[in-house]
C-alpha cells in the first residue's frame, strides 16, 4: 500500500468503537467483589530481595523459586545489567541484587549471564560503590561489612513527638522501613547460606583492598559521617545510653503495626525489613507473627507457568478509582451497576481508624484512602483525592452514605 493509499483509506476502527471496546475490556476485568487490580511493576530488587528473606528464613524449599530465576534472567538487558528505569543504562545496586538472587537460586559465577552482569557491575564501580540498601542486604549474607554501614542508635526511638527530630518526622514509607532496620543494624546478623557463598568477584578493587566506611562528600553532609563516626565508637566501648530500651520500644512498634492481613506498611521493603527484625530477635518460624508475614509476602508475589516475582505493593484502590473514573467519563452511565458495584467496593474501603498520621495531626479525623488492600496506618493525599474525584461522578444507591464519606474525607 502506497502512503497516499494509507493517508485517504479510513481507519478500520472509529474512535467510537474503540471507546466501546476499551469499557467492555475494563468491565471483563472487573473481580467478582467490585474492584479493579492489576501488577504493580518495579526493578527486580524487590524479587531479589524475596529470595534473600527466604533463604535467611529457610522457606526457599517450600516457594517455587526455581521460576525467580527463569524470571530475573528475562530482565536481564543487553548491556549486561538489570534497569533500575527502562532504558538507564544498567543500574549498578539494582545489578548487584539481581546477580545476588541468582547466586542464592545456585546459579554458579562462571554462567554465562552472570558473568556478563559481572563486566557491568565492575564498570560501574562495584559494591564498595552501590546504595546502602545493597550494602544491608549483602552484610546480612556476609558479603560486605556491617562496618560499611550506618550506624542507627535505639535511643532514637525514645525521642519525644516534639523534638526537632524523631521517627514521625520521617515519610510514612521511610518511618514503616526504618524502624525495623534499627533493630537489624543493632544485632548486625550475618547468615551463613552456604559454606562457599561469597560475592568477592564483585569488588572492583578487590575484596583485600575493600575500606569500609562511609564516603565523605567533602561538604556539609560530612556531618552525618562523623555523627555515625561517634555512634560507631559508642558501640564499640558498649556506651549506647537507652540501648535495650530503644530496642523494645521498635520491637513493640514493629508488632504494634502489622496488620491483621500480615503485612506492614503496605509495601514490600517495610515488610521485609520487619520480618528480618523479627528474625534478628529470635522469633520462630511457628510465630503468628512471621506466618501472617509471611503469608503476606506471598500475596504481594505472581505465579506465572514461567516466573515466580514480586510486586512492591498491590493497588486495587488506585487502579478501582481510576478504572471508574475512565468508565464515567468515557460516556458509561453513572448508574451503571458495574460502577454501583465498584463504587459500593470503594467506600468500604474508607480508612476510618487513626493512624501514624494522627501523631503531627491532632486536628484532622479518619477519611482517608490507602493504595493497597488492607492499609489502616498509611493512607495518603494521592488516593484519598482521587477516590472523592472518581465518586462524586457516581450515582449510588445510597447517595447520602457517599457524600458523607466524602465529606469526611474533605
Amino acid at each position: 500500500m502506497s502512503s497516499q493509499t494509507a493517508i485517504n483509506s479510513k481507519p478500520s476502527v472509529t474512535l467510537e468503537e474503540a471507546i466501546r471496546n476499551s469499557q467492555t475490556y475494563l468491565l471483563s476485568q472487573q473481580y467478582p467483589q467490585g474492584y479493579w487490580w492489576a501488577e504493580l511493576e518495579s526493578n527486580v530488587t524487590i524479587t531479589a530481595e524475596m529470595v534473600m528473606l527466604h533463604k535467611i528464613w529457610g522457606t526457599d524449599k517450600t516457594r517455587p523459586l526455581h521460576k525467580t530465576e527463569a524470571y530475573l534472567r528475562s530482565q536481564q538487558r543487553d548491556h549486561g545489567g538489570w534497569e533500575l528505569y527502562y532504558g538507564d543504562g544498567g543500574d549498578l545496586s539494582t545489578s548487584i541484587e539481581a546477580y545476588m538472587a541468582l547466586r542464592l537460586l545456585g546459579v554458579p559465577a562462571s554462567d554465562p549471564a552472570l558473568q556478563k552482569a559481572k563486566t557491568l557491575i565492575l564498570q560501574k564501580g562495584g559494591i564498595s560503590k552501590s546504595r546502602i540498601f545493597t550494602k544491608i542486604h549483602l552484610a546480612l549474607l556476609g558479603c560486605y561489612d556491617w562496618r560499611g554501614v550506618p550506624s542507627i542508635p535505639p535511643w532514637v526511638m525514645l525521642l519525644p513527638n516534639e523534638f526537632w527530630f524523631n521517627i514521625y518526622e520521617l515519610s510514612s514509607w521511610a518511618r514503616s522501613s526504618t524502624v525495623p532496620l534499627i533493630i537489624v543494624c543493632d544485632r548486625r546478623p550475618v547468615y551463613r547460606i552456604t559454606p562457599d557463598f561469597n560475592l568477592n568477584e564483585l569488588y572492583s578493587e578487590g575484596i583485600h583492598n575493600v575500606r569500609y566506611e562511609l564516603p565523605q562528600n567533602q561538604d556539609w553532609t560530612d556531618i552525618f559521617v562523623w555523627f555515625d563516626q561517634g555512634f560507631k565508637l559508642a558501640e564499640e566501648l558498649d556506651w549506647v545510653p537507652f540501648r535495650q530500651e530503644g530496642l523494645q520500644a521498635a520491637e513493640r512498634w514493629v508488632l504494634e503495626r502489622q496488620e491483621p492481613s500480615g503485612d506492614w506498611g503496605g509495601i514490600i521493603p517495610a515488610m521485609l525489613n520487619s520480618m528480618l527484625a523479627l528474625h534478628c530477635l529470635g522469633y520462630s518460624l511457628r510465630d503468628p507473627f512471621v506466618q501472617q508475614g509471611l503469608a503476606a509476602v506471598d500475596r504481594f508475589c505472581i505465579e506465572t507457568e514461567d516466573i515466580y516475582s514480586t510486586q512492591a505493593c498491590v493497588s486495587p484502590v488506585w487502579d478501582t478509582i481510576w478504572v471508574l473514573r475512565a468508565l464515567v467519563e468515557s460516556g458509561l452511565a453513572p448508574n451503571h451497576p458495574a460502577l454501583v458495584k465498584g463504587g459500593e467496593w470503594l467506600l468500604d474501603k474508607q480508612v476510618l481508624a487513626y493512624g501514624d498520621w494522627a501523631i503531627k495531626n491532632r486536628v484532622g479525623k479518619p477519611g482517608g484512602w490507602s493504595f493497597e488492600f488492607d492499609n489502616q496506618f498509611y493512607p495518603d493525599l494521592d488516593d484519598a483525592a482521587a477516590a472523592v474525584m472518581s465518586l462524586i461522578g457516581l450515582e449510588l444507591p445510597d447517595e447520602e452514605k457517599k457524600w458523607g464519606a466524602i465529606a469526611r474525607c474533605v
